[in-house]
């Protein structure tokens, strides 16, 4: 998955809005927008964050402790060509040490599972010494969302709000349930053979939780087993597996820079005969806030795939979330 730096917005979403704010006893800076989405949650305020933490709307105020080396408003393959280039001096990220002392953390939340998806776990502990800052690290490396529930429990522990977690948790799970129980009894025939990708140039499918997600929405995934991690594909694989329902989310892009990159995808020999596409079930989602961000809101991101996928069962996901690919010039 590829993190994009995005200025602050705040897209509608169904299932998630943070509680009142508890008094603030602890100094939390959280590296990821899913880390600082889930200290709202705990109904806590970080007092900084990074650069791309948009959501709830008042976190785009924080200061923010880090800055890219990428430009994410070029292109899908502009953009690959920088991270990669930045991957060989030095990396995509850099912290702002100035800042992060400034905020005097007792806990920072940073993440392992992508260095291109936001500051690691290596840069933050380094961070932290050079500045001999006396606070905890915690790193969160999400595969599933099992382990999304996880590490809401972890940061509810390491705040003190253990009993907070696991009411959010819980909430979660029962949203969970809830789409599950209306497409568990749905026969093989009935489950659309889908694709996640999340990035268009070069083609990448998406991995981690997806696959359940989708197995949950009432598809079948085939282009990875649960947990795996996402990667680059060949097209002709995409027009080998043919996929029946396509969703185009690349991990930083809202649904105005999806559509704008569709040539990525439109333009590649054999678009039109996809039978996702002929059928009219190809769609681009809001990969920047729904499914690459391993926080509270995957559960939406479940809701609005489930809505996608059986329509006549499931609310349609709001056309700030997704829309239909229709309109993508084939080739």
């Amino acid at each position: 998955m590829t993190g994009r730096e995005r200025p602050g917005r705040g897209p509608g979403t169904r299932g998630f809005t943070p509680p009142a704010l508890l008094p603030v006893d602890v100094r939390i800076v959280t590296l990821l927008p899913s880390a600082t989405e889930v200290v709202y949650a705990l109904g806590l305020e970080p007092v900084a964050t990074s650069h791309e933490c948009d959501w709830p709307p008042e976190a785009a105020e924080k200061p923010a402790v880090n800055r890219s080396r990428v430009d994410a408003d070029a292109s899908t393959g502009e953009i690959d060509a920088q991270v990669l280039e930045a991957e060989d001096s030095g990396g995509v990220y850099e912290i702002d040490l100035d800042a992060l002392e400034r905020a005097d953390p007792d806990l920072v939340v940073s993440q392992g599972i992508c260095d291109v998806c936001a500051v690691d776990s290596v840069l933050v502990r380094d961070a932290v010494e050079e500045l001999g800052l006396g606070c905890e690290v915690l790193t969160t490396d999400p595969h599933s969302v099992e382990d999304v529930f996880e590490d809401v429990r972890r940061i509810g522990r390491a705040t003190g709000r253990e009993d907070r977690a696991v009411e959010v948790v819980s909430g979660l799970r029962e949203r969970v349930e809830r789409v599950h129980e209306r497409t568990v009894d749905l026969p093989s025939d009935e489950r659309p053979r889908v694709a996640v990708l999340d990035w268009t140039d070069p083609v990448m499918t998406a991995g981690h939780w997806v696959p359940e997600l989708v197995e949950w929405a009432g598809g079948e995934y085939g282009l990875a087993e649960r947990g795996a991690a996402s990667r680059p594909r060949e097209w002709a694989e995409i027009r080998e597996y043919d996929p029946e329902a396509l969703v185009v989310a690349p991990c930083g892009f809202d649904l105005e820079q999806t559509f704008s990159n569709l040539g990525d995808l439109a333009a590649r020999e054999g678009w039109a005969g996809l039978s996702a596409v002929r059928e009219g079930r190809a769609y681009a989602m809001d990969g920047h806030h729904y499914l690459n961000r391993p926080g509270p809101r995957l559960v939406d991101s479940l809701e609005h795939l489930a809505g996608l996928l059986h329509p006549d069962r499931f609310e349609a996901p709001p056309d700030d979330v997704a829309r239909s690919l229709a309109r993508a010039r084939a080739r």
